[in-house]
């Protein structure tokens, strides 16, 4: 068996729950088998991050994971120099932690992080996977058991928060939308422990406000919301107030939009 690939032989324990809408995950695995980097691409909630937590779980891969920010700088990924007990000691950070040790490294939004990240990663998703520290002097090789997976939302892109073509041109890059309704009925009852009969309208719903997305609203209401909002019902809140706790009120502070979004929520559920 060769090194990259004893990993699959791994008892799968804990495994996150994902429901698979196509083939992404087999493409995800055929990608780590031939150390292709994989962008993510697909609307706020939509199940990227349990994508990755799950198939990384059945490949028996450790999961660095890393939230991308407006402040997150390459010295952020690769590590620097700080002051412990009077010594000035180099300390690895996440990105080096992965390469060193193997395992997925997940750049959650991706283009919310600085621009010199970009340059920092595209060693490591060319043929050369190499990751140089200059601060160390250092230029460590990636394991065959590395990965590096980032994900964005091209929805909510502008002009200075785009990823380069000749960043995205390094990935092998899969799309990810909301689930068909019966789907999505299906993974939000399992993960709230609420009826599905119950779920349906909260879906419905779901399905009515992301047509506004682009309109009256910048993003649509994610599955992760519609979870939240049927949590609340199966613990005894009441659905008009689970409704505006969990999808409302998450995605506008104007108070017009927010009474037409109710209006569409009474027109749906009642």
């Amino acid at each position: 068996m060769r090194p990259a690939l004893q990993a699959l032989a791994a008892p799968v324990r804990n495994l996150p729950a994902y429901v698979p809408s196509g083939n992404e995950c087999a493409l995800f695995e055929h990608a780590w088998r031939h150390r292709m980097p994989v962008l993510l691409k697909g609307p706020t909630g939509c199940g990227k991050t349990r994508f990755v937590a799950h198939v990384a779980a059945r490949l028996g891969l450790p999961f660095h994971t890393v939230a991308c920010h407006d402040d997150l700088t390459a010295a952020d990924l690769t590590g620097r120099y700080l002051l412990k007990g009077g010594d000035t000691v180099w300390t690895d950070g996440p990105l080096t932690r992965a390469v060193r040790e193997g395992g997925i490294c997940y750049l959650d939004e991706v283009v919310e992080a600085r621009k010199d990240v970009t340059v920092v990663l595209h060693p490591l998703t060319d043929d050369r996977r190499i990751l140089p520290l200059e601060r160390t002097g250092e230029e460590l090789v990636a394991p065959a058991g590395f990965m590096l997976v980032a994900s964005y939302n091209p929805g909510y892109q502008n002009l200075l928060k785009g990823l380069k073509p000749s960043t995205r041109q390094r990935f092998l890059a899969i799309e990810f939308g909301f689930l068909p309704p019966d789907q999505e009925i299906a993974v939000v009852a399992a993960e709230s422990e609420l009826a599905p009969d119950r779920v349906r309208p909260l879906v419905e719903l779901a399905g009515r406000l992301r047509a506004l997305k682009g309109h009256d609203i910048e993003e649509g209401v994610s599955t992760r919301l519609i979870v939240y909002c049927a949590t609340l019902v199966a613990a005894g809140v009441s659905v008009t107030d689970a409704v505006l706790a969990g999808m409302i009120e998450p995605l506008t502070d104007d108070q017009e939009i927010k009474a037409a979004l109710v209006d569409v929520a009474q027109a749906v559920i009642g």
